[in-house]
């Protein structure tokens, strides 16, 4: 059983590497239970090796087509090509808690109705103050179950497509959610956007309802306290109002796995409420009734504490790590209700297909191998060779001591086992972990979770005080944990893993844990190094490798040679706390293992190319900053505190790293001091030339800039790549200019359906017409490039191709 279940997951994982699902899924999956189930029966009594062979391949078919059928049901609701960007007036309820933001709101909502279109049954909204027209379009005050009609425009799910980057549309795909939009104002009087009833019945419903009730109690008892965020995700696992500057904080002393309703805090509650109901059961509620006669108490204290578990993780939103550990009670209890002895092994491999079988893209998620993996880990490495337990006479300290000696074990365990796992996925390993967590775990556990808890749900002013307190443990606590993250050796980084790298450090870390006697143990650390030591990848000497990544609506390219790199502007920013460079780029480099910048030039001062410059700042060395920016311009002031060189791009401007060459070719000096330019035409122009072959970056400029080069530096200008200036704007590409440089490929770096409408259909069909082939971020995800002896390009969404992708 533990073999078909392995395989299961497994098989559900593999489907979620395909680019495409298999056909008629749903009818291989009913051919092939009666098949799997007659070969595991008629080969229960062969050797050993043969059963296992058999329920391996059974496992593998039966999770793989069973995650294409589920695949199948969830991409058919779908909105109509024609239907993205028009006004629909939809009937519906909210079916999430709301976020809200500085500029609007955001939730899911459930369509009931769409007077005669169709609409997807869940979709995701956010209701903005108002738009660029200047339209007023006020937010209303969604609240969880309140049935609304809305007037929106919707679009297909579409997101992001880069290298070690989030994979927006598969998670939406997870949530159900198969278009998003936002609420526009009603265009006719009789279909304004109102809310209906108060409230609509329904499970979900109420869930949502109880759980924005707790968010709202604690945001009003913590009104404007720092880490009221953190008390919200650990009572009802809303994450979204924790910044991110603290996220970097908690990754960085690997506690962010507390900062939820995670396995430990649910454990945690499902124990305190069995303990209860066992003791009071024990005790007949202090009556003469006699109870554990009818029932004993271990039973109900078993049933007490998955029901606990079930409440707890409703309000934690259905997380894989929650999902783990009530599977996990449930079948315990069970076991415990039958008078079934189960292992523990057992258990955990049936709580991994559970999940997988609700939920079959959790597979994707880090947070699903973490998880099982953590336990996994632990039972390898503890069962059945721990030190027995006190003597029941044994002394309070003698009893401490081995407590104490347990959970260090287990959190060594845990930080050694995981360390290959967590080098895959996130590229870097916390190096003060184990002390930080033996700080966090007892103060988050045992103190702050319970006394949120409490505090949530008992009547003011109690509830303020004791919420108050948890405040202040998790305030000292962040103290602790900044000052331990801020260490220089707080996190060790290396580049992701190749495959074999990991699997060697995975069977090496195997040995490290194996039992007392095992021979010379600590060579299993020696697997390690391969892992820990490796270089990011680059190219040969007199080679160029740039990368244009997928930032939306906005530029971002990564320059390297042998031993240099350079960003050529740093994405636009998404909102308050959120840019192209935190969601982008730094990913990608800490992915890479590339811990510094060379150089960084931000061509001008719009948001969509310095939107992410002080991220990009705060978070990667830079070793000297170009750019035409004004003097005051934050990132200028920031490079010039962290006292490393800045210079304005000037033309003329040259200067070559192993073989390669670059060269500025605009803007001229005096432009700088032309007040009245627009920041466009000061946009800082490059040329990179390796070998043979070059690629021209011209950021935003237009076409008087282009007609100044084109008189100025028509000998220059020749590229076989091209950047297309402004984004593919009406304003630019003029036809000397593309003319003089000559591209054979253009790239177009814009965002999907984005309100400017780049490229505009007259200048994208001028490429086209020269045969210039073109490729779009938006449509290609990030463009991989590669300049040598011969020049090559890799579009992200073609080699990386997955069936939930836009078509």
């Amino acid at each position: 059983m533990r073999i078909v279940l392995l395989a299961f997951a497994f098989g559900a994982a593999w489907l979620q590497m395909q680019a495409s699902l298999p056909r008629h899924p749903g009818l291989v999956l009913i051919l092939l239970l009666p098949v799997c189930l007659g070969a595991l029966l008629l080969l229960r009594r062969r050797h050993l090796a043969v059963k296992a062979v058999a329920a391996l391949a059974c496992g593998l078919a039966l999770g793989f087509y069973w995650a294409a059928w589920l695949a199948q049901l969830a991409l058919a609701p779908q909105l109509a090509l024609a239907d993205e960007g028009r006004d629909i007036t939809i009937i519906g309820t909210v079916a999430s808690l709301p976020y809200r933001f500085q500029q609007g709101v955001r939730f899911n909502f459930a369509v009931e109705s769409a007077g005669g279109d169709v609409v997807p049954p869940l979709i995701a909204l956010s209701w903005y103050a108002g738009f660029r027209d200047e339209v007023t379009n006020e937010v209303g005050d969604v609240q969880p179950g309140e049935r609304w009609q809305l007037t929106v425009r919707l679009q297909r799910p579409h997101g992001n497509a880069n290298p070690h980057g989030f994979d927006y549309e598969v998670w939406l795909l997870e949530q159900g959610v198969r278009a998003t939009g936002y609420v526009r104002p009603a265009p006719r009087v009789d279909t304004p956007n109102l809310r209906l009833d108060s409230f609509a019945p329904g499970f979900g419903n109420v869930v949502q309802a109880s759980r924005a009730a707790l968010r709202a109690r604690i945001l009003r008892s913590l009104r404007g306290k720092e880490y009221a965020g953190v008390i919200v995700a650990l009572v009802v696992g809303d994450q979204r109002a924790i910044p991110q500057s603290d996220w970097q904080v908690f990754n960085r002393t690997g506690v962010s796995h507390l900062i939820s309703i995670s396995g430990l805090h649910i454990t945690m509650i499902a124990g305190m409420f069995a303990l209860g109901a066992g003791a009071l059961w024990r005790r007949s509620f202090f009556t003469d009734r006699q109870l554990p006669l009818f029932l004993p108490a271990q039973k109900v204290a078993a049933l007490a504490g998955a029901l606990a578990a079930l409440l707890y993780v409703l309000l934690a939103g259905f997380g894989v790590p929650a999902q783990r550990t009530l599977y996990m009670l449930i079948v315990v209890a069970l076991a415990l209700c039958l008078g079934r002895i189960t292992s523990i092994t057992h258990v955990l491999c049936l709580a991994l297909g559970v999940v997988v079988l609700l939920d079959p893209w959790a597979v994707l998620w880090p947070g699903f191998w973490l998880s099982f993996g953590a336990v996994a880990t632990i039972l390898y490495a503890t069962v059945g060779r721990m030190a027995s337990h006190p003597e029941v006479d044994a002394s309070r300290w003698q009893r401490a001591r081995a407590a104490i000696a347990l959970g260090a074990h287990t959190q060594y365990v845990v930080t050694v086992g995981l360390v290959p796992l967590t080098m895959l996925l996130f590229a870097q390993v916390s190096l003060v972990s184990p002390v930080a967590n033996a700080l966090a775990i007892p103060v988050i556990s045992l103190l702050v979770t319970p006394l949120s808890l409490l505090g949530s749900v008992l009547p003011a002013p109690l509830c303020d005080w004791i919420l108050l307190l948890a405040h202040f443990l998790v305030q000292v606590l962040a103290q602790v944990l900044d000052w331990l993250g801020a260490r220089r050796f707080a996190v060790w980084t290396a580049p992701v893993p190749p495959a074999w790298s990991f699997c060697w450090a995975a069977v090496g870390t195997l040995w490290l844990l194996a039992p007392r006697g095992w021979p010379h143990r600590w060579a299993g650390m020696l697997s390690w190094i391969p892992l820990l030591t490796a270089m990011p990848s680059s190219p040969p000497p007199g080679q160029l490798w740039v990368t244009a990544f997928d930032v939306g609506q906005g530029m971002a390219l990564l320059v390297e040679t042998h031993r240099h790199r350079l960003l050529y502007d740093t994405g636009p920013a998404y909102g308050l706390d959120s840019d192209g460079a935190s969601r982008v780029i730094v990913p990608y480099l800490r992915a890479r293992g590339i811990g510094k910048l060379d150089g960084l030039i931000i061509s001008h001062s719009d948001t969509d190319h310095a939107g992410g410059a002080i991220s990009l700042l705060e978070n990667v060395p830079v070793g000297w900053l170009s750019s035409s920016l004004p003097d005051g311009h934050p990132a200028v002031d920031f490079q010039r505190k962290l006292g490393q060189p800045y210079l304005r791009c000037v033309a003329g401007q040259r200067w070559s790293w192993e073989g390669v060459h670059f060269e500025m070719l605009h803007p001229l000096a005096e432009a700088h001091h032309d007040i009245t330019l627009k920041p466009n035409a000061r946009s800082c122009t490059v040329k990179i030339t390796a070998g043979k072959h070059a690629i021209l970056l011209a950021g935003d400029i237009e076409a008087a800039q282009e007609g100044e080069l084109f008189v100025r530096a028509r000998e220059s200008l020749a590229a076989d790549v091209l950047l297309a200036p402004h984004h593919g704007s009406g304003t630019s590409s003029t036809q000397a200019f593309l003319n003089a440089v000559h591209p054979s490929l253009a790239i177009f770096q814009v965002g999907h359906r984005n309100r400017y409408r780049h490229p505009k259909a007259e200048v994208y069909e001028r490429y086209g017409t020269m045969g210039i082939t073109r490729l779009r971020t938006d449509v290609e995800g990030a463009v991989m490039m590669k300049f040598g002896a011969e020049f090559g390009a890799d579009k992200y969404r073609s080699t990386h191709r997955r069936y939930w992708q836009r078509h």
